[in-house]
């Protein structure tokens, strides 16, 4: 399906090279070239939310600066390459290659002299399997003490007079939901697409470890702040999932060393009240006497790294003996800091439907220049807009996703089946269809064609409202191409 919602999009692309005229026409080479590449995703979020942090976990290496230079305050492009590359973007002249070095907590990058209002976007060229399929784009805070570095993040995602932004989806950290948070979602969802359900934005509960005091079952109670914030209607209309995530941890712990361990392991250890006593506060863990191999600047560099929850969290398990060796312990580190699981909706909401954000995004753009010029040329491009969006079931699929989520569609206890099948939780054909991933295809004919059965008949009910009418033939049409694909 997605091969055929591209080639439909690429031949309006050819009708839009015709039918604009300069300057509207030499956006297309840029259009094409968009809707081939691989998926942009910005990460957005307040100040201090942990964005650089987050980024470093995803890619798994530390490639952002998390400190308050001069580079926090630019935009960030990240994508694979076969050399190591950072490139400034300027807003005038041609682009220019910038000197840089790797330190083991960050890449500095050198801007020769040039400041963040000089820059249009920084493009960071770097080997690394999580960058294939996707292009990370690090922003600048947003409610930052300067308009100027804000002023930056809403320019490159938000939309102007020829389009949105330049991202197609957006991982959107947040804290304590304030109605920044809110107005920011709400922007990027009427933005991006041309109609229907955000199902390019995810929200993370970042710095989650802070929000029970960093005890050692912080994690446990982010996922209940987690749980409430996806039930808030509110949030349910402007992002498909809400997960926590503690990016400290999830950023130090691929690169955890064998004498961090020692140390921890030493500190585990100790007697218990000793231990309790120390991990008390970030200043006791600093300031109290301790033992020989944990002298001050290895506590300090500890807590740098894995902050007071990921040094509480080590020691339990250590003292627990549920890990042994380094790598246990950072495997155990990872997996508890929630970004696997951000990982897995990263590939499963983003990743895997790339081509229908990448479509909604260029379809977007060219409904925004045609209203530009104006004129018969015009019309012509607006109809064959709404063509290809009445035409290609995957962007039927998020309109009617977005009805479900107005809930205007009176399917009462039907309407979870419905957003399932219809890929609200991810299109993997398995997830549509309540199977397990082991099921073959004709488990997946099966299911289908049982599906198919049951709406049916709801679509067949006269006392059914309109939209209900159209779910359930939305329903029916997904599953009569999994039932015909079988995969």
């Amino acid at each position: 399906m997605s091969e055929r919602l591209v080639s439909s999009v690429h031949r309006l692309l050819d009708e839009a090279e015709v039918l604009l005229r300069d300057p509207y026409s030499s956006r297309v080479p840029e259009l094409r070239a968009r809707l081939d590449g691989p998926l942009r995703v910005a990460i957005a979020g307040k100040v201090k939310a942990g964005k650089s942090t987050l980024l470093n976990a995803l890619v798994g290496e530390k490639v952002a600066p998390t400190d308050a230079g001069e580079c926090t305050r630019v935009v960030t492009w990240y994508r694979n390459s076969h050399v190591y590359r950072v490139t400034a973007v300027g807003f005038e002249g041609p682009p220019v290659e910038l000197r840089f070095r790797r330190t083991e907590d960050a890449l500095e990058v050198d801007l020769d002299g040039r400041i963040a209002d000089q820059i249009r976007y920084l493009d960071v060229e770097w080997p690394s399997e999580r960058l294939r399929d996707m292009v990370l784009i690090d922003t600048p805070g947003l409610a930052s003490i300067s308009e100027d570095v804000s002023r930056r993040t809403e320019h490159f995602l938000a939309s102007d007079e020829e389009g949105p932004g330049d991202a197609d989806a957006v991982i959107y950290l947040l804290r304590h939901l304030h109605p920044m948070d809110l107005s920011f979602l709400e922007a990027f969802r009427d933005t991006i697409g041309t109609r229907g359900a955000s199902v390019n934005s995810i929200a993370v509960l970042s710095r989650a470890d802070e929000i029970g005091a960093s005890r050692t079952n912080a994690l446990q109670a982010a996922e209940r702040v987690a749980v409430r914030y996806r039930e808030d209607p509110r949030i349910e209309l402007l992002c498909q999932v809400v997960v926590p995530v503690a990016g400290l941890i999830a950023q130090a712990a691929p690169a955890l060393r064998e004498d961090e361990t020692n140390a921890l392991r030493l500190l585990a250890g100790l007697p218990r009240h000793q231990v309790t006593s120390l991990l008390l506060s970030t200043r006791r863990f600093i300031g109290r006497p301790a033992p020989p191999g944990l002298e001050r600047d290895i506590r300090e560099r500890l807590l740098d790294r894995l902050g007071l929850f990921g040094v509480r969290l080590a020691v339990e398990l250590l003292v627990a003996e549920r890990v042994g060796t380094t790598g246990d312990l950072a495997r155990d580190l990872e997996r508890r800091s929630g970004i696997l699981e951000l990982r897995e909706l990263l590939a499963g909401q983003f990743t895997s439907r790339s081509s229908v954000l990448k479509a909604r995004s260029t379809l977007a753009t060219i409904l925004s220049l045609a209203d530009l010029q104006g004129g018969p040329q015009a019309r012509r491009l607006r109809d064959l807009v709404r063509d290809i969006e009445n035409a290609e079931h995957q962007l039927v699929e998020i309109r009617l996703l977005s009805q479900l989520k107005a809930g205007q569609a009176g399917l009462g206890d039907d309407a979870r089946e419905a957003r399932r099948v219809l890929g609200g939780g991810g299109p993997d054909p398995f997830l549509r269809l309540g199977l397990p991933p082991e099921a073959g295809p004709a488990a997946v004919r099966e299911a289908a064609i049982a599906t198919i059965g049951r709406w049916r008949m709801l679509a067949e009910d006269p006392l059914m409202a309109k939209d209900g009418r159209d779910i359930a033939s939305g329903v029916i049409r997904t599953c009569e191409e999994l039932a015909v694909s079988g995969t």
